[in-house]
């Protein structure tokens, strides 16, 4: 697969990377655990090199998957978790309670060190804030992570779901190498602000998301619902009666792969390496078969008529309903 650099940090990853989340957490059914382990070792023979999970994803669970599937390959990968809420309110008899976003450098210390263990590795190459502690200076966040770089246990950090203005706080105490945040043909919104920012301070971006979390791959329509396990069930614009209106932008994306010959995942993922050089997704997927689709992406082109004429046709099509439920819209910083 090609390689790509996020922003001027020297750090290089497949042109797209693959969200790991979904082998645990909120879009069920979850496969069996060597299953999952077989499936992230194909996706590097595909060419995948950039993994993504997180302290959080199913309390510590997912990390663990993703250490052992990529212990015997860690040379050849780059992994990137999350550190950003106090992981020791977690019950390990049985059941979870609450975990709260917390920013503050000893938690910081306590998660990196834990993400070391669960990854099975000596270095993060990619340590990303999961979400901003609106309590703990983002300074202090950063002076934090120069440390950990120091010491070697970090190489490069990251913000997820941050503002222009916090990155550039960041930014200006450690330097960031990339920023994810949601962005997809049907999530648009980090091209008002926080694109111009990273490309301004040469920092990557990663969108998680990018298809639409399954919306954009065609599988849904106008009577599709979703069982109360799914994340989807909770989230506005996926409801019964904004799926009503939604569903056009689909109907678009799958002309458009009918006339380049190609997947509506492709499409989607296409044009999000076609916006920027220094843009790497991160599409999730448990099956290896649609890992390969996605990876295939990477080979799409659009001339600049093309990506003019479907920009205009998105401007066209409102999307309806909040992309996360209210609660979870507050954590977000865009």
């Amino acid at each position: 697969m090609k390689q790509r650099l996020l922003g001027r940090s020297g750090l290089r990853v497949s042109a797209l990377g693959l969200g790991c989340m979904g082998f645990t957490q909120s879009y069920p059914p979850y496969p069996e655990k060597r299953d999952a382990i077989a499936t992230i070792r194909r996706a590097v023979e595909a060419g995948i090199t950039f993994f993504d999970t997180a302290e959080v994803y199913s309390m510590f669970r997912n990390e663990e998957l993703v250490g052992e599937a990529l212990e015997p390959l860690r040379d050849e990968v780059v992994i990137a978790t999350k550190f950003g809420y106090d992981m020791s309110r977690v019950n390990f008899e049985g059941s979870e309670r609450p975990v709260e976003l917390s920013g503050k450098p000893a938690v910081i210390r306590r998660a990196v060190e834990g993400s070391l263990k669960r990854l099975r590795t000596d270095h993060i190459d990619l340590y990303y804030q999961h979400r901003v502690d609106p309590h703990t200076p983002i300074e202090e966040v950063a002076a934090a992570l120069a440390e950990l770089i120091r010491e070697g246990k970090v190489l490069h950090w990251g913000l997820s779901e941050a503002s222009a203005a916090t990155v550039r706080r960041a930014h200006a105490v450690c330097p960031v190498t990339a920023v994810q945040s949601e962005y997809s043909l049907w999530y648009r919104k980090p091209e008002q602000d926080l694109l111009p920012t990273l490309e301004e301070l040469g920092i990557g971006f990663v969108p998680f998301s990018p298809l639409g979390k399954a919306m954009l791959t065609g599988r849904f329509n106008r009577s599709t619902t979703f069982s109360n396990d799914d994340f989807r069930s909770t989230i506005p614009r996926f409801s019964r009666q904004n799926m009503q209106q939604n569903v056009a932008l689909v109907e678009c994306v799958q002309q458009w792969a009918e006339r380049k010959r190609a997947t509506p995942a492709q499409i989607a993922l296409a044009w999000l390496l076609a916006q920027k050089a220094w843009i790497v997704p991160i599409p999730g997927s448990k099956r290896i078969e649609r890992i390969r689709e996605n990876a295939a992406a990477a080979d799409l082109t659009f001339t600049p008529e093309e990506l003019r004429e479907m920009r205009a046709r998105l401007e066209a099509i409102p999307i309806v309903g909040a992309r996360y439920p209210e609660e979870q819209e507050k954590l977000t910083g865009l």
